[in-house]
């Protein structure tokens, strides 16, 4: 057991993360026309198109799931929190994700385009 608090949710040690191979599965499972290496190609290509995308500084919007947007920062000033000492911290890129309604609602165990945790309603997609 570790020491200290626990970040991970309840439950966290029973559930599996779902990997490219799971996925890649999926879309196998899910097409019985196309072989495992057909299936595979096309997921491959599809992973790297959004990946080509990003890296161009597009965003990439899949309905009903949600947004990946790229973010420049610019450079700032950081702080030491031990010593106190400001360090400079250079600009960058950072890949932000934000939920469709739809995937939020389903993983709050709603169904889509009903009242959300905030109490307000979201509209479907």
């Amino acid at each position: 057991m570790r020491g200290g608090s626990d970040p991970r949710p309840e439950g966290a040690d029973n559930r599996k993360t779902a990997t490219r191979a799971d996925l890649l599965n999926a879309v196998y499972a899910s097409c019985p026309g196309l072989s495992r290496a057909q299936a595979k190609q096309i997921f491959e290509m599809a992973i790297e198109e959004i990946a080509n995308t990003l890296a161009g500084g597009e965003p990439v919007k899949l309905r009903s799931f949600g947004l990946f947007i790229v973010r420049a920062k610019r450079e700032r000033i950081g702080r030491n929190p031990r010593t106190g000492v400001e360090v400079p911290i250079t600009p960058r890129r950072v890949l932000t994700f934000k939920p469709s309604p739809v995937l939020s609602a389903t993983v709050h165990g709603l169904p889509a385009g009903k009242e959300s945790v905030t109490g307000q309603a979201e509209p479907e997609l």
